[in-house]
Parts: C-alpha cells; sequence; structure tokens
C-alpha cells in the first residue's frame, strides 16, 4: 500500500491533454478520429513510450499500451477508457480514466514494481457516439456485439465512414479485433451525477449498469384552425403527447426508490405554427431502470399511457423499440477489489450502479470488470464546465492503482 501516486503529475496530464482541442469556454472538442482526437491518441503514446509500453492498435482504432508482468503467458488486466469527448465537452469524460490509467503505470514504474500479470492500458474508439452512431460501438466489436465491417461502414454526418477516419489519422490497426483477451478490466470515470457530491463521498463503487430502451414515438391527429375548431372536435397530437409524458413522470415521482427513470429528449412538431392544432407529434423517449423486471413492466405502463392518450385526444399512436441495453451486474472479485482498496485508503465510499452506459459495459461480457467514480461538480457531465478536483481525481486514480495491483497480483 506504499505506492503513492502522484496527484500533481495526474494533473498535469489531464491539463496537458486538454489543450488538445479546446472549447470556446474551458472544455474539450476532441469528436472521435478527427486530427485533434488523433492529436491526444499521439501524445499519450509519447508517454506510454517514456515507460517503454509496447503499443497495439486493433482493425477499429481501439489502443492497446502494455506493461510487461513477471508472467507475460499469463491474460492481461486491463484499465482504461476514451479520449474522444462530446463536441462541446468537458475535460474529465473518458479522459480522466485513460490518464489515471497511465498514472498508476507511472507509479509503478517509480516504485519498481513489477506486477504478475502484464497490464494493457486501453483507449476504446467513439466512445461518445457523438460523431459515429452508436455510442461505445468499438469496445462494443471488442465485445462480439457488432461485427468489424458493419463498424468500419458507419458514417458521420458528412458521409465520412469510420474505416476511413481511421485510415486518414493513421489508427487502422492490424490487430484482430478482441485480442488481447482480457482476465479483467477496471474504469475510472466520473459519476456524471450528483450521488457522491451530496453524500460527501469519495469513491463510487461500482457494481453494475442500470437498464435502457429507447423508444421513437410518433402520434398523428388532425392539423386544424386554433380558432374556429371547438375542443371537442380537436384531434390534438400534442395534446396527447403532453399526457403521455405528464403521466409516465408521475408514475417515475411516485417510486420511493427513485429508480424509475424517464425522459423525453426530443419532441418535434409537423409544421409548427402557434394558430395551428398540432396534427402530428415526433418524440423520443429513455426509459430506464435497475431493475429489469421492473423495466418491462415500465414499458407496459409506457405502451398503457400512450395508447390511453391516443384514445382520449382522438390520435393515432405508435411507438418503435429501437435500442435496448439490459441491467449489467459487474464481476464479484473486481467490485471486492476496488471496494477493498477504498476501505484500506480510510476513503468514504459507497457502493452503487451506474446510470450512464460506458465502455466497461461491453467489455464486461467477455472479461470481468467493474468500474471507479469519483464526484463531479454539481454532477454535471456532457457539458464544458464538468469538474472534479485534483485531490478527487487522485483519490480515485489511487483506488484504481491498488484495484489494479490486487487483479494483476492474484
Amino acid at each position: 500500500m506504499t505506492h503513492s501516486i502522484d496527484e500533481q503529475r495526474l494533473w498535469d496530464s489531464l491539463m496537458a491533454m486538454a489543450e488538445i482541442g479546446p472549447s470556446p469556454n474551458g472544455g474539450s472538442h476532441r469528436l472521435a478520429l478527427t486530427d485533434e482526437d488523433a492529436a491526444g491518441r499521439h501524445l499519450l503514446i509519447e508517454w506510454g513510450q517514456a515507460l517503454g509500453l509496447a503499443l497495439r492498435v486493433d482493425r477499429v482504432g481501439n489502443m492497446f499500451l502494455r506493461r510487461a508482468g513477471k508472467r507475460d503467458d499469463l491474460d492481461p488486466i486491463g484499465v482504461g477508457s476514451h479520449l474522444d469527448t462530446q463536441p462541446k465537452g468537458g475535460r474529465f469524460d473518458g479522459v480522466l480514466g485513460v490518464l489515471a490509467g497511465l498514472e498508476a503505470l507511472r507509479t509503478l514504474d517509480d516504485h519498481g514494481v513489477v506486477t504478475q500479470r502484464p497490464l494493457e492500458l486501453v483507449v476504446w474508439t467513439n466512445e461518445e457516439g457523438s460523431r459515429f452512431a452508436p455510442a461505445m460501438v468499438a469496445s462494443g466489436t471488442y465485445a462480439g456485439v457488432f461485427s468489424v465491417d458493419s463498424t468500419l461502414a458507419r458514417r458521420d454526418r458528412d458521409g465520412v465512414s469510420l474505416g476511413e477516419a481511421l485510415t486518414a489519422t493513421g489508427f487502422n490497426g492490424e490487430m484482430a479485433v478482441g485480442e488481447p483477451r482480457l482476465a479483467g478490466f477496471l474504469e475510472l470515470h466520473i459519476e456524471q451525477g450528483p450521488v457522491l457530491e451530496e453524500n460527501h463521498e469519495a469513491i463510487g463503487v461500482v457494481t453494475g449498469v442500470q437498464g435502457m430502451r429507447w423508444f421513437d414515438v410518433t402520434l398523428r391527429g388532425q392539423s386544424s384552425h386554433a380558432g374556429p375548431t371547438p375542443m371537442r372536435y380537436r384531434r390534438d397530437a400534442l395534446a396527447a403527447a403532453a399526457r403521455c409524458i405528464d403521466r409516465l413522470q408521475a408514475h417515475a415521482l411516485a417510486d420511493p426508490s427513485g429508480d424509475t427513470k424517464v425522459t423525453c429528449g426530443t419532441l418535434e412538431i409537423d409544421a409548427a405554427s402557434r394558430n395551428v392544432v398540432p396534427g402530428e407529434v415526433r418524440l423520443s423517449l429513455d426509459l430506464r431502470h435497475i431493475d429489469e423486471g421492473e423495466l418491462d413492466a415500465l414499458e407496459a405502463r409506457f405502451e398503457e399511457e400512450l395508447a390511453a392518450a391516443g384514445e382520449a385526444f382522438g390520435v393515432e399512436a405508435k411507438s418503435e423499440r429501437i435500442w435496448a441495453s439490459p441491467v449489467v451486474s459487474f464481476d464479484a472479485g473486481c467490485v471486492d477489489a476496488v471496494e477493498g482498496a477504498a476501505k484500506a485508503r480510510g476513503m468514504a465510499y459507497r457502493r452503487m450502479l451506474s446510470g450512464a452506459g460506458h465502455d466497461a459495459v461491453y467489455v464486461s461480457r467477455v472479461a470481468p470488470t467493474a468500474m471507479v467514480f469519483i464526484p463531479c461538480r454539481d454532477g454535471i457531465s456532457h457539458n464544458e464546465v464538468e469538474y472534479s478536483s485534483p485531490e478527487q481525481c487522485a483519490l480515485g486514480a489511487q483506488v484504481l492503482c491498488d484495484a489494479l495491483v490486487e487483479l494483476a497480483n492474484r
């Protein structure tokens, strides 16, 4: 337990990375496989070379920087996250997980520690999904959820394929996707929510990720004049949407556990005008819960409320489920290693579920996995004001380092 990470060195690395692709208000703009993302990757490679790490890149651009172990024949333990950001993202989301992994390896180097298993510092491509949809596509390809060819063929808004972007930036690697096989994987991340900060806790020991389901909803009624059309003759698509949204909000707010989450993130009115009764409305719905059975019940409730709202307002209502991510439980042994590290250092921590998706979700399908959370100011993320303090980052990196050593020496 004597291997203390260097708080200042970690912070300096975070701030140096933030100088690449800075956004106007102090955040970061490094979309996946742009020149900025490539420059961030090259800086990491440079830092890795100073430690003697061996770089390999797979066919979808995932980077693996290897630190040899005493038993190089054993499968490695991976640590890492992503370097790409949202268009106006923060300086910590993803980046902290990569640079805290680097700091852990630097710390082991400082103390001459060689673990039994080799270690792999991992950068997953296009985690954010803001340039190439969906999010986490490269870690999903590593886990066998998406085919390599389909991933390489995904296109951005300008028609550039992910494969073309890999070639343009020089990260079209040759290693087979799915290699190296990991004996374990740890990912440090800012919480992206307010729980740790509000409870004055330093560490979140992440035991899993809540289930998520996305729907596209269309309501079709009849456009008509706002003046001459009596209320009882209207077929108001927006009123039906509002009824459905309101009922689902009330249902979620009535859950004493707070585990039911309902979000209407987009709403489009066809040919919107202030004196026209809306005839067609399209909206997106995001349903989340920590229990798969409860998520099934929430989906059924949504379908009931949608049908009832359609009937009440004389509107045709249709929904299509476009994505589902099941509830994920992380590996008990990896979770225990994280909890043990926080306990041994005397840090205030809680076991918790992640509300957001991360690369660790897909990696957990093929390797024992766990995550470490640290607080972020006001729970804000995917925003230029996203912030965690040097001390908070260092505490997270310390737990990551200790758990990494524990897993690599098991």
